[in-house]
């Protein structure tokens, strides 16, 4: 599960920094809410 929670983070990062995209940008790209993106970018997976 862990892996899964990582490879999401860096997929969503990537997306963000090739786009420029908003966090409210990218929670629409990927039919989240802007609070999920907000914690896979900031919070340790750890």
């Amino acid at each position: 599960m862990k892996d899964y929670i990582e490879e999401r983070a860096v997929e969503i990062a990537y997306y963000i920094i090739e786009n420029k995209a908003t966090v409210r940008q990218t929670a629409k790209a990927f039919g989240v809410s802007k609070s999920t993106i907000h914690i896979v970018v900031t919070k340790e997976n750890g």
